[in-house]
C-alpha cells in the first residue's frame, strides 16, 4: 500500500468528497488503523466523525462483513468504545462459521456489488467465480501472504482479516502485517484535522469559546473580565486604540492562563507597545499590528514559523480547532 497516496486521497474524500464517499474512507481508514494495532486512533477518527457528521455509526459498518469485523475486534479487545453502543451486538458463535463458509468461497465477478450488503453477497454467489487467494490466505492464518497481496492494493481488504475471529487478538496485540508503524497517528491526525475543515465547529459567544478552550484543556480558570475603564487606560498608556475583537475578550476575561503550546495572554495592566507593535502575550510570541486602519494578530512559532491571522479572534478559533482535534 503506498501511504502517501493513501493519505492524499483520504484527505480529498473527507475535504471534498459527498456524504457517501465520506463515510466510506472514514470507515475504510478506521478498520485499516484497528488491523495494525492502533485501536485508539481508530476511536479518535471515528468519534470526530460522528460528532462533527451527527450521522449515525452504522453508516460505517455497511454489510456483514464490515459489522463482523468491528465485532470481533471489539471481543478481542475486550471492550466495546462509547461510539459504538449504538452497533447491534451480534452472536460471534454464528458470525465465525459465517465467515468460515464465507472464507471458502470462491471470488465472483460481482463481488461487491450493492455495497456488500446480504442481498448483495447473494448476488455475487450466482458470477463465474475463481479461487481467491486472499481469501485463502487468510483461512490459513497466514498473516504474511495476507499481506503480501494486500500490500499492492490501493485501500487493503481489512474487513476480512478483522472478521476473521482468531485473527483478531493478534491484530489488536499489535501483529501490524502492513508495517504501518507510527503511520496511523499521522494518517488520523490528517484526517480529524481534515474533518474540521470541512466541519468548522461553531465557537460561539465569547464566554462560550473561552469556557470550551479551558474544558479541552482540562480544567483551568479565566482572569475576571477587564471593565472599560482599564481598557481605557491601558489605551491610553499605550497611545492607540485597541482594535474590537481584543477589547471584546478582555471584557471577557483579562488575558488567559498558558498551556503547554499557548503562551500565557497577557491582561491589561501587562500590554505594551513596541515602535506600533502591541505584545499581547509571554513570551512575546502573540502580537497586534496595524496597518492603516486594518489590525492583523501575528503568532511567532519557532519550529512553524509566523502565521498572520486577520482578527484576534481567528486566533483563538485556531486554538480551539487545534485542542479539539487532539483531544
Amino acid at each position: 500500500m503506498d501511504k502517501d497516496a493513501y493519505l492524499e486521497g483520504a484527505i480529498k474524500d473527507v475535504l471534498s468528497g459527498d456524504d457517501a464517499a465520506l463515510d466510506d474512507r472514514i470507515a475504510h481508514a478506521a478498520l485499516l488503523f484497528a488491523v495494525s494495532g492502533a485501536m485508539t486512533e481508530a476511536d479518535r477518527l471515528v468519534t470526530h466523525w460522528h460528532a462533527l457528521t451527527e450521522r449515525p455509526v452504522t453508516a460505517l459498518v455497511p454489510g456483514a462483513v464490515r459489522a463482523r469485523a468491528w465485532a470481533m475486534l471489539f471481543e478481542a479487545r475486550g471492550t466495546r468504545p462509547e461510539w459504538a453502543a449504538a452497533l447491534t451486538p451480534l452472536d460471534l458463535d454464528a458470525e465465525e462459521r459465517a465467515h468460515e463458509e464465507y472464507l471458502a468461497r470462491r471470488a465472483s465477478d460481482l463481488d461487491g456489488l450493492l455495497g456488500g450488503s446480504p442481498i448483495g453477497e447473494a448476488v455475487a454467489q450466482l458470477g463465474p467465480s475463481r479461487p481467491d487467494r486472499l481469501r485463502e490466505a487468510v483461512a490459513r492464518g497466514d498473516l504474511d501472504a495476507w499481506a503480501e497481496i494486500a500490500s499492492r492494493q490501493g485501500r487493503p481488504d481489512v474487513a476480512v482479516l478483522a472478521a476473521t475471529r482468531r485473527l483478531a487478538a493478534r491484530l489488536i496485540a499489535g501483529a501490524d502485517p502492513l508495517g504501518l508503524g507510527e503511520w496511523p497517528e499521522v494518517c488520523a491526525g490528517a484526517l480529524v484535522a481534515a474533518l474540521y475543515e470541512r466541519y468548522p465547529p461553531d465557537t460561539g459567544s465569547w464566554r462560550e469559546m473561552i469556557a470550551g478552550i479551558l474544558r479541552l484543556r482540562g480544567g483551568g480558570t479565566a482572569p475576571p473580565a477587564a471593565s472599560l475603564r482599564t481598557i481605557g487606560a491601558a489605551e491610553a498608556r499605550l497611545g492607540l486604540q485597541l482594535p474590537d475583537d481584543y477589547r471584546e475578550f478582555l471584557q471577557t476575561c483579562d488575558g488567559l492562563p498558558a498551556d503547554v503550546v499557548f503562551p500565557r495572554l497577557l491582561g491589561t495592566a501587562e500590554l505594551r507597545a513596541e515602535g506600533g507593535v502591541v505584545v499581547i502575550a509571554e513570551p512575546a510570541v502573540v502580537l497586534l499590528t496595524a496597518a492603516g486602519d486594518e489590525w492583523r494578530t501575528v503568532e511567532i512559532d519557532p519550529a512553524l514559523g509566523t502565521t498572520v491571522h486577520p482578527t484576534f479572534r481567528a486566533l483563538l478559533e485556531r486554538h480551539l480547532l487545534l485542542l479539539a482535534q487532539s483531544a
